[in-house]
């Protein structure tokens, strides 16, 4: 059978749209009930605000990355507030979670994965910036766990009948009521298909050229 492994990667950080406080905790206890190892990109100032959950997030197992300190267009940064917000991002995970993100880091909404002196800031920090393939736009408040499920269904096995699925990674974020939904019968959905779901560590050439900007991030 043809590999179809997929890497489900939530950007954890201060929701800027309405959402539901019991969001994160339920999803967080789904993935553990599941058994599903996925990959978390942690905002600085989520962990200062959640280190409990940030913590439960490192002991469940989860891959944890980087996603800067306060969730900025990178490119809109000077040479010092790139490394700034990189760095302090790290200090604040490591000390609460006891784990080194590096080398993986998610821009905030993806601005700056094309960008030479960010990616270049962002590799002298020891990172490598980590894009997607697959969205669902999750964090719209129109988007039920219904629909996430469709979109991502649909989109990630156009990729695989095309052959280009095998390590498809999936944006998805910790905190729209809608993906807490959606994760129990998504899973269900991509076992059935066949999928693996996988942290980004067990995946194969990460091409740095994948993915693209989004509203959200």
């Amino acid at each position: 059978m043809t590999p179809f492994r997929v890497a489900l990667t939530f950007d954890a950080e201060h929701p800027d749209r309405p959402t539901d406080s019991t969001a994160e905790p339920r999803l967080l206890a789904t993935l553990a009930r599941l058994n599903v190892r996925a990959t978390f990109f942690l905002q600085g100032r989520w962990v200062e605000a959640y280190p409990a959950r940030a913590r439960e997030v490192a002991t469940a197992g989860h891959l944890i990355g980087n996603h800067g300190f306060y969730h900025v267009r990178m490119p809109l940064l000077s040479a010092a507030g790139l490394r700034t917000d990189i760095a302090e991002a790290e200090r604040v995970i490591v000390e609460e979670t006891g784990v080194d993100p590096k080398p993986w880091f998610r821009c905030a909404f993806g601005a700056g994965g094309d960008d030479a002196r960010v990616l270049a800031a962002v590799a002298a920090a020891g990172y490598r910036h980590v894009p997607w393939d697959i969205e669902a736009e999750d964090w719209s408040p129109a988007m039920s766990g219904g629909a996430i499920i469709a979109a991502l269904v649909e989109r990630l096995l156009a990729r695989r009948d095309a052959g280009d699925g095998d390590g498809s990674i999936v944006l998805l974020h910790t905190w729209p009521a809608g993906t807490a939904d959606a994760i129990e019968p998504l899973v269900a959905r991509l076992h059935d298909e066949g999928a693996s779901l996988v942290g980004l560590d067990e995946l194969d050439g990460l091409a740095p050229s994948r993915g693209s900007a989004s509203s959200a991030g």
